[in-house]
């Protein structure tokens, strides 16, 4: 297994060594599709790894936005965490209950708010939990800590930077959500959308980048996955997905292997696949 990373990955034994650390905060990040039929507070208030506090991502998102959680604007951000006591000079571990499904979303947002000492829990719950380590149902004792962001704008693309990718080629444009959704044979679960993928865009579906413990695969394995699917990783990239929330594994497994000129495309298929003026490639084109 690669080393840990307290900027992008750490194993449960590192957080375990850790969770003393005063400079430390866990946060549990859960989110669920609604056909998973789970309820991730609920689950949170039930049993969390020690210290950590629940994040939201409908929560921390842009209430402005008629697009599923966009990215808050900075001011939010900051004063969510605050009240979390979450602040400057923290190093934050994020994890979710699905293995790495959501963490990686809230993993990105600390980075686009210029936050890098943020990890994301390799395994997530479900593996701390398999390893017998210590949970707890008590909320934390939360004390206000000051925040300061600077928004990292080179981190996110909007649809109109994303169509002039798709014509121009000059990125490689990464989609992970599933190979039938990308070939526009299976449907949207949002009502209202097309089916099918941006042009010119990559399949990277976020399932392939993880071993069969759930573990993000080692930095040459996701080299290969890559590879497979025809990226050029000397290009920069956009990643997309259904909603902006899977695209973040993306964007973390990128960073995991040091290709560091990646962003992510916030509105994703919920906002291309609304617009009939956009244009949608089908099948494996």
């Amino acid at each position: 297994m690669p080393g840990d990373d307290p900027r992008t990955l750490v194993s449960t034994a590192w957080l375990a060594d850790h969770l003393g650390d005063p400079d430390l905060r866990v946060i549990d990040a859960s989110w669920y599709l609604p056909d998973m039929n789970r309820d991730a507070r609920a689950e949170y208030e039930a049993a969390h790894i020690p210290g950590a506090r629940f994040v939201d991502i409908d929560d921390l998102s842009d209430a402005r936005s008629d697009m599923p959680h966009m990215a808050p604007p900075p001011e939010k951000f900051m004063s969510r965490m605050r009240a979390l006591g979450i602040g400057d000079g923290h190093q934050v571990v994020v994890y979710d209950g699905a293995g790495i499904f959501s963490a990686a979303r809230v993993w990105w947002l600390f980075r686009l708010m210029g936050k890098a000492d943020v990890a994301v829990l390799d395994g997530g719950f479900p593996k701390w939990q398999s390893e017998g380590r210590t949970v707890e149902d008590l909320p934390p004792v939360v004390r206000d800590r000051h925040m300061s962001a600077s928004l990292q704008n080179h981190l996110v693309k909007d649809v109109t930077q994303v169509a002039a990718a798709s014509k121009l080629r000059d990125y490689e444009i990464l989609d992970a959500r599933s190979a039938a959704r990308f070939r526009g044979e299976a449907p949207e679960p949002r009502p209202g959308l097309r089916a099918g993928h941006i042009p010119g865009s990559k399949n990277v579906h976020y399932a392939a980048l993880f071993g069969s413990d759930g573990t993000m695969k080692t930095p040459d394995d996701l080299r290969a996955v890559f590879a497979e699917a025809g990226v050029d990783l000397d290009k920069p990239a956009i990643t997309t997905c259904g909603s902006g929330v899977t695209a973040a594994i993306i964007n973390l497994a990128l960073a995991r292997i040091g290709h560091d000129r990646n962003a992510l495309y916030d509105g994703s298929w919920a906002e291309w696949g609304m617009y009939g003026d956009l244009k949608v490639a089908t099948g494996d084109a």
